[in-house]
């Protein structure tokens, strides 16, 4: 199948548009990423989903895209254990979800360190974006989508969850349902 940007869309965000994770995150690099956010945007508004560039490279024109289920990210971000890591690891609170993307977005474009952070906008649990920082990425009990430190079980569990409702989307996309009727409502 041709990797056209819906395609890449519906690959890497299958559990974000099936409402089973809040966030997902994927490069493009075809170009055109402004272009095609803008019109996803106004696609996926109406079911509480919203997409942004995070991050464009100056040098290949590549791009960070950011797909999220709004309402579910502001709980997220209002969470007390996660206000107080994300305050700690230099976050300005008082700005609101808006304010705290364009932070994060900040930091992928000016810092020298990927700002491991951004599993918490991904929805990952704290304790495994924590395990991750203070273990420089080793020590992990499982490894899926991301690299856990709690309990593996569970890990993979939501990852087999994750990869099945990836492959039905696929396919259901390959057969010619629109992306609009792949989405589950918020």
């Amino acid at each position: 199948m041709e990797r056209t940007f819906e395609t890449v869309l519906v690959e890497q965000c299958a559990p974000t548009l099936a409402g089973m994770k809040p966030a997902s995150l994927f490069r493009w690099q075809g170009g055109g990423a402004r272009a095609f956010t803008a019109r996803w945007a106004r696609e996926l508004a109406p079911f509480g989903i919203a997409i942004r560039v995070l991050k464009t490279c100056p040098r290949t024109g590549d791009s960070l895209i950011y797909l999220y289920r709004a309402a579910w990210l502001r709980r997220i971000l209002a969470d007390r254990d996660n206000c107080r890591f994300l305050e700690a690891a230099g976050y300005d609170l008082e700005r609101g979800c808006g304010g705290l993307l364009e932070q994060l977005s900040d930091r992928l474009c000016l810092e020298r360190e990927f700002p491991h952070e951004i599993g918490v906008f991904l929805g990952y649990p704290l304790e495994d974006v924590v395990g991750f920082i203070r273990n420089g990425g080793r020590n992990y009990t499982c490894c899926g989508c991301w690299k856990v430190y709690g309990d593996p079980d569970e890990a993979q569990r939501r990852f087999t969850r994750y990869r099945r409702c990836t492959e039905a989307y696929r396919a259901r996309f390959r057969a010619g349902v629109p992306i609009r009727k792949l989405v589950a409502a918020a």
